[in-house]
């Protein structure tokens, strides 16, 4: 099928993206069809397949963006220090990546149930990199003195979860500014792990 009149791969391939991504977070991945997404870009469905190949293939297209830009933005923010600081510098830049990107997380997070394990084992990859930054953080913290953990894993991951939940709750609008939610998740973070 022919592409629609004024459509440009350069362009239309990252509306598609887009699409995908705001049906994927508004409905689930299993509800929305690929004729639901070529209406939301404006093409025919069968157009679609010329810049991706199947749903899944937009599913972890859209994980592994998420994940490569966090981990990209992630490097450029990166500083040396004590375990503390480092920890503060990690939760805040967590919330700050985060807060406008509430579809990504959603996606991100609720929707690795869908993805085949092939896709599975390379998205999981990404994110342990991710994860293994605050992991080891956190084990800094305890040789130096500063933290009490008990497993690292697990706190890890319970630190990462609770960041990552100020996404379902936090509107631009409300009464906390960003920075004043960061203040605030810092000092839980810090709490949750110090001796």
């Amino acid at each position: 099928m022919a592409r629609t009149a004024g459509s440009h791969s350069d362009i239309t391939g990252p509306r598609v993206l887009d699409a995908a991504m705001r049906l994927f977070a508004r409905h689930g991945y299993a509800a929305v069809s690929m004729r639901q997404i070529a209406k939301e870009v404006g093409v025919q469905a069968g157009a679609l397949y010329n810049y991706t190949p199947d749903k899944q293939s937009l599913l972890s297209d859209l994980m592994r963006r998420h994940m490569d830009d966090l981990l990209a933005a992630r490097a450029a923010h990166r500083h040396p220090g004590t375990a503390l600081e480092k920890l503060e510098e990690f939760t805040r830049f967590h919330i700050r990546y985060h807060l406008d990107r509430s579809d990504e997380v959603f996606i991100a997070y609720m929707e690795l149930r869908n993805l085949t394990p092939e896709n599975f084992i390379a998205v999981e990859a990404l994110r342990r990199r991710y994860e293994n930054e605050l992991e080891s953080i956190l084990r800094q913290g305890a040789e130096e003195g500063v933290f009490a953990i008990t497993d690292s894993r697990i706190e890890t991951m319970a630190v990462i979860a609770m960041l990552t939940g100020v996404t379902t709750w936090y509107r631009a609008e409300g009464r906390l500014s960003a920075d004043e939610v960061e203040g605030i998740y810092w000092d839980m973070v810090r709490k949750a792990v110090s001796v």
